[in-house]
């Protein structure tokens, strides 16, 4: 979808772009000013690609304000030079920019030209974007299979960033996209309580390595639940569920969804939103755990043992109400009476 924001490259950098793509320039910063894509910086070739790479990059990225920039390799393919397109999110930087840089991105390769675009890289700290870090993701583009479980999830959670676009069209896709990898004592978390050896467990995200921690795995009675839910963070929980139903005993494990309404930030709701889907995908589908229900909640208090059970197993209604036939019209009817023709009961016609 061209120009997801409305926003476009002006004249003049439409024209710096032609003249880059055939002459010596290294590199080119596009920053959005005034809704429009303008030249924020450009340098010209100096060393190799490589030799030039951290030198010319690394002062321009800016902790708190994102770009985009476009870098010159010194190999060719049939329309020219082949190029990098770098875009650098920081976290730092305000989620509205954040989603506005997201959202111009398509609009800027093809500004430019995708077919001389030969790679993607996206980063939110200088580590991604630095030669060794560019490096880092060649490799991991082009490693052999079988990947480890791990390293697969990883590759998925790169491509995933470098090409969602946050769009009307794209809204299911970006929400689906994002995904953090379990930790290992999350992971082993998981596969005690599929075992049945413990009956709850408590993860956050941890947003600057971008996984999914254990908080606990107390053991917890149906009593205690409520107080585990913490008032000010948002957390997932997984708890087992032992109880009776129509005489039988059920162990149902299920997930609850805690985010205490507008005490949390703006960026904690995106994310602990944004990864739900895939944690809970990951734990049914990886580890074969069933999940019976699924249930959000702002404040631990909603917790009550007749919630749980009316949310695992909801009221059914067996009869519906049958069809009212309509009332006449109203006030008082007489006794029916026969009509008869002319001649009976004697009467002359």
């Amino acid at each position: 979808m061209a120009h997801q924001t409305g926003i476009h490259a002006t004249p003049e950098l439409k024209e710096f772009f032609a003249k880059a793509r055939n002459g010596c320039i290294r590199l080119i910063k596009v920053v959005i000013e005034d809704e429009q894509l303008v030249l924020g910086a450009h340098k010209e070739l100096q060393k190799s690609w490589d030799q030039d790479y951290d030198t010319f990059i690394l002062p321009l990225l800016d902790d708190s304000q994102p770009c985009y920039i476009l870098y010159r390799l010194d190999s060719q393919n049939a329309q020219g030079y082949e190029w990098l397109f770098l875009s650098w999110s920081p976290d730092h930087s305000p989620v509205r920019l954040k989603m506005l840089y997201a959202a111009t991105r398509a609009t800027v390769k093809k500004e430019f030209g995708g077919g001389h675009i030969k790679d993607e890289v996206f980063g939110t700290i200088k580590e991604d974007i630095t030669l060794s870090g560019y490096q880092r993701h060649v490799s991991s583009c082009s490693a052999p299979a079988p990947l480890t479980a791990a390293e697969r999830e990883l590759r998925e959670i790169k491509i995933n960033e470098v090409k969602t676009e946050i769009s009307v069209e794209s809204k299911q896709q970006t929400l689906q996209g994002l995904s953090f990898p379990l930790r290992p004592e999350a992971v082993e978390a998981v596969q005690l309580l599929k075992q049945r050896k413990i009956n709850y467990i408590q993860l956050k995200l941890d947003q600057e390595k971008e996984t999914i921690d254990l908080v606990h795995m107390k053991h917890t009675d149906i009593q205690e639940l409520p107080s585990r839910i913490p008032k000010d963070m948002a957390r997932y929980h997984f708890f087992l569920y032992k109880h009776s139903h129509e005489g039988d005993y059920l162990e149902s494990v299920v997930f609850i969804y805690s985010m205490p309404g507008y005490k949390c930030s703006i960026k904690e709701r995106m994310l602990y939103s944004s990864c739900k889907n895939r944690l809970l995908e990951s734990v049914e589908q990886d580890f074969q755990l069933e999940i019976a229900k699924k249930i959000e909640i702002e404040d631990g208090s909603e917790l009550t043992p007749e919630f749980l059970y009316d949310e695992v197993h909801p009221k059914q209604h067996a009869f519906k109400q049958a069809f009212a036939k309509p009332k006449g019209p109203a006030g008082k009817r007489g006794q029916k009476r026969l009509i008869k023709g002319p001649g009976e009961n004697g009467e002359d016609s």
